[in-house]
């Protein structure tokens, strides 16, 4: 494709390259998705890593003491958990028959209001279950990608981290040598601002962790600490996992207490340390060095859960704030990364001004 191309021609182009770029992404999800998550991991790490290199150590010895630590730390936190987890499941039954109750009484409540009998809802809800057969298949099989990706990912990780000159090597000998200096700046920025951007992410997942746990505990909601947790990672996934966080005790409540206050209380403590942790946290501690505006965060959230489901809502946004650092450094590109950015120009040229009516 060439400057002198029709206008088409050049749109065609770019369209079926992006066609066929997601359309990649969603069959090799199974693959890509571990990677991903296996190159941001090693991102993370290797400070670490690099710390036991400098100390003497073999290369080997300081990738295994690394992931050992990694391991360690993330063990004391499902065994922290596993209480509240075993309890959930003995528990299991008594919840199911009060969620049954409950149901009875919304299908009554439904009887009554809106005239539809119990055996219509009956007949709407085994359809619903029908079409979802399909789902739960899904679910089932995500479940034991989950279970294989445990597995997997300590292997990638660890040689990601072996191999990292050859990559970074590799990346310098693709561009020409008048370009390696900005190669190594894209590299090095990339780095620190997802670096900067996930110890930002786990610190305010741990404050607001113990908001969660502190203020269901104090509502007297059962397993408040596990659900406070739960709450605590699902905040991770920008401006939807927060509305979906709340659900979850709101359901246990309403499962386990009678009335609403416990509820009401549930949303008004969620909501404050929602507004803490958009108004304080995120502006302190997560200080990553690249900013998307709320509307491409949004968009791209979407279409990442559309794509690859949750994971694909979380990796959305570190890879628009890669694109971005790309875009910064390109002149063409610079008008995509601003585009992207969450800062207006200070000075709108003049036919901005006119457009707005200013």
């Amino acid at each position: 494709m060439t400057k002198s191309d029709p206008f088409y021609k050049k749109v065609t182009t770019v369209l079926f390259g992006l066609v066929l770029f997601v359309y990649i992404l969603s069959t090799l999800a199974d693959i890509l998705i571990p990677l991903a998550f296996s190159i941001l991991i090693a991102i993370l790490l290797n400070p670490l890593c690099n710390r036991f290199l400098g100390l003497g150590l073999p290369r080997v010895l300081s990738i295994l003491l690394t992931l050992l630590i990694t391991f360690v730390l993330l063990g004391g936190l499902f065994y922290f958990l596993s209480f509240q987890i075993i309890q959930f499941g003995e528990m299991m039954p008594q919840l199911k028959d009060r969620l049954v109750q409950l149901l009875s009484d919304l299908q009554q409540y439904v009887k009554h209001t809106f005239g539809v009998s119990i055996q219509r809802q009956t007949q709407y809800l085994k359809e619903a279950a029908t079409g979802n057969k399909a789902l739960v298949g899904q679910t089932i099989s995500s479940a034991l990608g989950i279970f294989g990706l445990l597995f997997l990912m300590p292997v990638y990780v660890f040689l990601l981290l072996f191999y990292k000159t050859l990559i970074l090597d590799f990346f310098f000998e693709v561009f020409a040598r008048k370009d390696s200096q900005s190669v190594a700046e894209i590299i090095q920025e990339t780095k620190s601002a997802i670096q900067s951007y996930v110890v930002g992410l786990l610190i305010e997942t741990s404050i607001v962790a113990v908001l969660n746990v502190t203020a269901l505990v104090i509502l007297g909601v059962p397993y408040g600490i596990l659900l406070g947790v739960i709450g605590a990672f699902l905040n991770m996934i920008p401006y939807i996992g927060g509305a979906i966080a709340v659900l979850l005790p709101v359901l246990m409540a309403m499962v386990t207490k009678d009335g609403f206050t416990t509820q009401l209380g549930i949303i008004g403590a969620y909501v404050l340390i929602q507004f803490i942790d958009n108004n304080i946290l995120v502006p302190r501690v997560v200080s990553s060095k690249v900013q998307i505006n709320a509307l491409v965060s949004i968009i791209v959230v979407l279409l990442g859960g559309a794509l690859w489901g949750v994971a694909g809502m979380f990796l959305a946004i570190l890879f628009v704030a890669f694109l971005k650092i790309i875009f910064d450094r390109i002149d063409a590109l610079k008008p995509l990364g601003r585009l992207l950015g969450d800062q207006a120009p200070l000075r709108p040229k003049q036919g901005i001004k006119k457009v707005l009516g200013k």
